[in-house]
């Protein structure tokens, strides 16, 4: 059996495949593609909700939101590191990033206008990114499948905290449920676009699932996303911004209006409301950052020569 026989048959046989493991070029660049594009989206997707921690409502809301940005600085790490075990470094996938050659989730290319809105990002866009990655627990390689696991514990306290939100303002003054309604109507459809373009427009869903990279198609977790959904915004008494939006009986799901995906390819290609800020401000903090990489170097050098002298002293007096 050839090299890729022996590879495919440990996928189909859900043997995990590990750094060390002898894997196909393709596989490999997948991977780094999407691990790197996801550790990307964690590290941008703290912008949209670092604009409001110091506007939080109250000292409870600062520290919930505060603990939540820092949840997602830790994810970028994990998936950095992730990325780091298939042979590439970190400052490169980072500066690609910088340069505008890497993607990163579309969403966070959209504006955080009122505190609704991070009700809205934790209920919908953690909603949708829990949908998406919980099946990536089982992603054929190891390091990002267990990466995944804690990632997803996390998320799913996002969530929780978004929809807790969501439903303190919809039980609040007709003014506050305005604001929740108003950041439903203009967070639903980006969430949606969040999967992807449609199955048979993508170019890598296909040979992603053949390796158990992916689990399920873009069009089939968009759909769970809607099942689950919507009985979520009729509790919350809100309205769903879909007048196509209805049960279909006979197949036991949501049918649900059509994408503007040309709205979702100029986001892609940079042309969303937001994503100069985005970048700039993503640089910013990086090039501001620098000293406390370079201490921390210093330091990381400087103890190790340190352990060095003093192994080397031990061995003497052995």
């Amino acid at each position: 059996m050839t090299l890729e026989g022996q590879f495919q048959a440990k996928i189909d046989a859900e043997v995990k495949i590990e750094p060390k493991d002898w894997m196909p070029d393709a596989y490999r660049k997948t991977l780094i593609r999407q691990i790197a594009q996801h550790a990307h989206s964690e590290i941008v997707g703290m912008l949209p909700e670092g604009n409001w921690i110091t506007r939080a409502p109250s000292l409870r809301r600062k520290m919930v939101l505060l603990a939540k940005v820092q949840d997602e600085a830790g994810h970028g790490l994990y998936l950095y590191s992730a990325a780091e075990t298939l042979g590439v470094e970190r400052e490169d996938l980072i500066e690609e990033l910088h340069e505008g050659k890497a993607k990163y989730s579309s969403i966070f290319n959209y504006p955080s206008l009122t505190w609704a809105d991070m009700g809205a990002i934790g209920w919908l866009v953690d909603g949708a990114a829990i949908m998406n990655q919980v099946p990536l627990c089982r992603c054929s390689y190891g390091p990002y499948a267990r990466a995944m696991v804690r990632i997803c514990k996390e998320e799913s306290f996002h969530q929780r905290q978004g929809f807790e939100i969501m439903l303190t303002l919809a039980q609040g003054s007709e003014a506050q449920k305005r604001m929740a309604q108003d950041a439903l109507n203009r967070w639903w459809w980006p969430s949606l676009m969040m999967f992807g373009p449609h199955d048979k427009d993508s170019p890598h869903t296909e040979q992603s699932m053949k390796w158990h990279i992916k689990r399920l198609t873009n069009d089939e977790l968009r759909q769970r996303f809607v099942d689950a959904t919507a009985p979520q915004a009729a509790f919350l008494g809100l309205t769903i911004p879909d007048p196509d939006l209805k049960w279909n009986e006979e197949k036991g799901q949501y049918d649900f209006g059509a994408i503007n995906w040309d709205e979702f390819w100029e986001v892609v290609k940079g042309n969303g409301p937001c994503n100069r800020q985005r970048l700039q401000a993503r640089v910013k903090a990086h090039e501001a950052g620098a000293w406390v990489r370079d201490a921390a170097m210093a330091y990381a050098e400087k103890r190790s020569a340190r352990e060095e002298v003093m192994n080397k002293q031990d061995a003497r007096v052995a």
